[in-house]
Parts: structure tokens; C-alpha cells; sequence
């Protein structure tokens, strides 16, 4: 294993480091009560050889049954020990992913898919705990059991000792070999199953669209080549694992058969005794079980370097939007929001979104912004609160660069409903006070009132109580954007920003809300992107945008009357009104 990984091992291991010692020193204390054993053994035979004594019997095998107990009890504090280190990583290990992750921009997520990230969270960092548990444990327990038992060999027959342990060198010889390959099919199996991960993750909530276009047998043809890449990289890699491993072990019996072949002759000729000829019969056994579970532990740190590198990999990454380092915290905000020419082009593309935008809006007012599809209205929204990484000068709130402000204070300043109405899979009243979870209920059914989802929750069989189920799937789309609008309302913001949050309501509604909001929130700041004209006539002003600028602005009386893009869409309105 690299250095670098060997370092973040020793990052990891640090704040349970007492607990490893604890767990290494009872595995030592172990092996030496292992090697003393044979000794025991030895001693009985041969004294047993010149004076038999049925007590003597008796006394050597209590001996030997008392050190066997004792034995197995450290063991099992050594195991316990060192396999809860492991899993007291994977706690840590795990919460700091997720912790990291609540740390990361919108944009890193559309970069990394769900599935990558979960494969990661949990495979790899299993693979970690392993690491640190089992094969720890067996390499640490592989060390003591050569560094006690070869020296206590040699002092019974060094020719002996030597001849049986010649093939162990041939064994590092096969691990060497094997190991990059073990490593490179690995890894192929971690991305393998990272991709089918991700592919279970999407179908699953993509579940209503593959039915509705009745695609289940293209996807379960696409989940089956998947799950056959995986199967064909997991039977490669049992391949290399089943060619090495049993090697590996017999070349450690070849061990035992060179004692046999060796021991009887040296007895003949009274270079060895008996008691000797048994102890090193045992302690060639004692080698053969840690040499051949060497196989296992080279598995589990493959497993456990590639494993690292993938969950490193995430915590590495550095967030691209943090607050300032000297940022000072935001107070009695107004709702002032001022761009100088602000702009903003999405990495890969060549085409600004955001193209030397300038506006200012004034404390309370209402600002309807309106324009074709992929004009910039979304980028602009999502740039209020840095949801996106603007450059610094651009956007300011109160007079502040918001690029200077402290982050959490800035989002608390600013409530904004994206076009994805998520919720959560609980029930409506928790999804409403998601922003201020101890809000009472109060409080809670005001805003379901002014985002007008009052009266149709009450018709719900559990009313606020009511589980929404994953993403809020059993409302419907008018009811999502409307609980989402709520939630928004109850964290009552200075700022509030819709980004085409009422297109699944319908006119009458969405400019009922919109009335509702002016009424009840003079000192707000109302920013709401929207497809409805109507509801957009009533704002205080109008931006209009077009290729990433804003091309028009004003009241919808000024704006009608001019020719331009505003007047466009307005008669078009007009049109498909007539229509319906």
C-alpha cells in the first residue's frame, strides 16, 4: 500500500488509537501463550519418556487446558477489540462523507452521480472497516506468530527450522506477483458496481416515466448487461483470488511434510528428541494457518487501497462556493438586491447563461421576470442565494457583495422555491416547517393558507399528518409547488424568490397567491420567475430576458405598449386564452 494511503490509515485509526493497542497487545499476549504451549508439550513428553506418571498427565494437561482457556479468552478480547476499531471507523468514516457532502454545490452533484456517491458511502467504507478490522488483526497476528515462534525453532534444530520454512519465500515471491492484478480487477468491480448502483438509484425513481412509456424490458435488458459486466469482473477476480490461495497454502503444508520426512531420521540419530520432534510438528502448524490466511488479508487491503483512493476522492473535493473567511454576519436585512453586470457561463459551455446583467430592486417590491426558455431566468435565480459560483462585485444584497457574506446567513435571508418541487417522504406538516422544524402549527397551516393548499390538505385523511411518500409523489404537481411555497413562507425570509414554482397551478390560483403575498408581506422582496402572464402583469415591474440579458423592464401597462419581445408574449397570451 502507497505511503499516502498508509498515512490516511493512520488518520483514521488516530482517535481510537488506544483501542487498536489494547487490541494488538492482547494478540501478542496471545501468540506467546501459543508458543509456550509446545514448550509445555515438549517438556511432559520427554520427562514423561523417562518417568511415567499418570499425575504428571494429569498435571501437564490441566496445564495446557488452562493456558488454552486463558488463550481463547484474550483472543476474543483481541478480536472484539480490534473488529469494533473497524467499526468505529465506518461510523466516522460515513458521518464525515455525509457531513462533506451537506457541504457541496448543486453543480457537484450533477457531476457525481447518487448511485457513485451511496456505492462509495457504503461499499467502500465497508471495505475500509475491513480493512481495519480483519486485516489488521490477521497481519498483526501473522507478525507476532513468526517473530515468536521462528526463534524458539531455531533454538530446537536450526537445520530443521530452515529447511521447513525454505518455501516461505516462495510464497512472497506468488503474493508480489499476484498483487497488482488483484488490485486492477478490484477496482473493476467497485466501478462496476457503482454503475449498477446508479442505475438501480435512477429506475427506482424514475419508476412512473418507465411505465408510462412501457420501457421496463429496455431497462431490465440495461440492468442485465450491467449485472453481467459485474458478474464477469467478481468471477475474474475469484479466478486470481482461487489460483493464489490454495498455492499459497500448500506451499505452507509442504512444511509439515518436510518435518515428517526429516524428523524421524534425526530422532534415529539422537539429534532430536521426541518432545522436540512434537513441538516443532506444532509450531510449523502454527505457521501454516496465518501464512495461508495471508491470501485473505492481501484481498482485504487490495480491497481496502482501492477503496480509500474512491472515498478519498470525496473528501478531497473542495466545495467551490464557501463563505468568506472574513465574512461578518448579515443583520437587519432590507431586501435591496442590486447586479452590476453580472454574468455567469456553466463550465463546458461557450455561451453565457447570466450576460452583463443589471438591475436594482428596491426593499418590499415585486418583481415578475419573464422571457423564452433558456433566456437566463433560472441561472438568475439560482444565483441570488450562490447556488451558483458567481464572481465577486456583482450581486449585492443590502449593499453587501454577497460573495462576502457569511453562506448560512445569506440563505437565511433569501427564501427561494426551485422549479423541482422536492418533499420529503414525511408527512405534509414536517415538509411545510422543514426550514424551521420546531415552527408551531399555527404558524405552519398560515402559510399552507397563503400558498392556498389549506382547504384541499383538510380534505387529506390524516390532514397535516398526512405521509407524502418519496419525493411527494401522492400529491400532485399543482400540490407539490404549493407545499414548497409554503415551506418557503415559514422561514419568512426578506427575500423571496419563485423560479416558475406556480406552473403547475393554474392562473386564478397562482395570481390568488401572489395577491396573497403582497398583503400579508409588505416588507418582503418578491422575485418570481413565471410562464404565466397574467400573474406576471401583476407585479410591481417586469424584467424581461432574452439569450441571458434583460432586455425590457417595467410596469405591464409601459411594457404592452412598447414593441419588443414583452408585447410578444403578451399577445400570445391573449391568443391561447381566446382559444381555451
Amino acid at each position: 500500500m502507497a505511503r499516502s494511503q498508509l498515512q490516511k490509515l493512520g488518520t483514521y485509526l488516530n482517535p481510537h488509537w488506544h483501542k487498536a493497542a489494547l487490541g494488538v497487545i492482547a494478540l501478542f499476549i496471545v501468540n506467546l501463550v501459543g508458543v509456550w504451549i509446545p514448550l509445555l508439550i515438549r517438556n511432559g513428553i520427554d520427562e514423561l519418556q523417562v518417568t511415567f506418571s499418570f499425575g504428571r498427565i494429569m498435571y501437564y494437561a490441566l496445564l495446557v487446558l488452562v493456558l488454552a482457556s486463558v488463550m481463547w479468552v484474550i483472543r476474543m478480547v483481541s478480536r472484539i477489540t480490534l473488529f469494533g476499531v473497524g467499526r468505529q471507523v465506518e461510523f466516522d468514516l460515513k458521518q464525515r462523507i455525509f457531513e462533506h457532502l451537506l457541504r457541496m454545490e448543486p453543480a457537484y452533484f450533477a457531476r457525481n452521480t447518487a448511485g457513485e456517491l451511496i456505492s462509495r458511502a457504503t461499499s467502500d467504507v465497508d471495505n475500509i472497516r475491513r480493512l481495519l478490522g480483519f486485516a489488521i488483526l490477521s497481519l498483526a497476528n501473522t507478525i507476532f506468530a513468526y517473530a515468536l515462534t521462528v526463534p524458539v525453532m531455531l533454538s530446537i534444530n536450526i537445520r530443521l527450522t530452515l529447511i521447513s520454512l525454505a518455501v516461505y519465500p516462495l510464497m512472497l515471491v506468488l503474493v508480489q506477483m499476484f498483487s497488482h492484478r488483484l488490485r486492477r480487477q478490484q477496482l473493476e468491480v467497485q466501478e462496476r458496481i457503482s454503475r449498477l448502483s446508479d442505475l438501480i438509484q435512477e429506475d427506482m425513481s424514475g419508476i412512473s416515466l418507465i411505465k408510462i412509456y412501457a420501457q421496463e424490458e429496455n431497462e431490465r435488458r440495461a440492468f442485465q448487461t450491467l449485472n453481467t459486466n459485474l458478474l464477469t469482473a467478481n468471477l475474474t477476480l475469484a479466478r486470481t483470488r482461487n489460483t493464489l490461495f490454495p498455492l499459497l497454502g500448500g506451499l505452507a503444508s509442504i512444511s509439515l511434510l518436510v518435518i515428517l520426512a526429516s524428523g524421524s531420521g534425526a530422532i534415529a540419530t539422537g539429534a532430536l528428541t521426541v518432545g522436540d520432534f512434537v513441538a516443532l510438528l506444532l509450531y510449523v502448524e502454527r505457521l501454516v494457518f496465518p501464512t495461508a490466511l495471508l491470501g485473505f488479508t492481501i484481498t482485504a487491503y487490495q480491497r481496502g487501497e482501492v477503496s480509500i483512493d474512491r472515498v478519498e476522492a470525496i473528501l478531497d473535493a473542495e466545495p467551490k462556493i464557501q463563505s468568506h473567511p472574513q465574512s461578518q454576519p448579515l443583520e437587519q436585512v432590507q431586501g435591496e438586491l442590486v447586479a452590476h453586470n453580472l454574468s455567469y457561463t456553466y463550465p463546458g459551455a461557450t455561451t453565457p447563461a447570466l450576460d452583463g446583467v443589471n438591475f436594482a430592486i428596491a426593499p418590499g417590491e415585486r418583481i415578475a421576470i419573464v422571457g423564452p426558455i433558456g433566456s437566463g431566468k433560472s441561472t438568475l435565480a439560482n444565483a441570488l442565494p450562490r447556488l451558483l459560483d458567481i464572481a465577486a462585485g456583482q450581486l449585492q444584497l443590502d449593499g453587501q457583495d454577497v460573495t462576502a457574506l457569511p453562506l448560512p446567513d445569506l440563505r437565511q435571508a433569501i427564501a427561494y422555491v426551485p422549479q423541482d418541487s422536492f418533499l420529503f417522504s414525511t408527512t405534509i406538516k414536517n415538509n411545510i416547517r422543514y426550514g424551521v422544524p420546531l415552527m408551531e402549527f399555527p404558524e405552519v397551516q398560515y402559510a399552507a393558507k397563503q400558498a392556498q393548499m389549506d382547504v384541499e390538505i383538510q380534505n387529506f385523511p390524516q390532514q397535516y399528518d398526512t405521509i407524502v411518500g418519496e419525493r411527494g409523489i401522492t400529491l400532485s404537481g399543482g400540490q407539490r409547488q404549493r407545499t414548497s411555497l409554503a415551506r418557503a413562507l415559514v422561514v419568512d425570509a426578506p427575500v423571496l424568490v419563485l423560479d416558475d414554482a406556480l406552473s403547475s397551478v393554474d392562473n386564478r390560483t397562482a395570481t390568488a397567491i401572489l395577491n396573497a403575498l403582497s398583503e400579508g408581506t409588505q416588507q418582503k422582496t418578491v422575485l418570481f420567475i413565471s410562464h404565466q402572464m397574467s400573474a406576471a402583469a401583476t407585479a410591481d415591474r417586469i424584467f424581461v430576458m432574452d439569450q441571458g440579458r434583460i432586455v425590457q423592464q417595467g410596469t405591464h401597462a409601459d411594457l404592452v405598449q412598447q414593441p419588443g419581445l414583452y408585447r410578444d408574449l403578451w399577445e400570445q397570451h391573449q391568443l391561447e386564452s381566446v382559444l381555451q
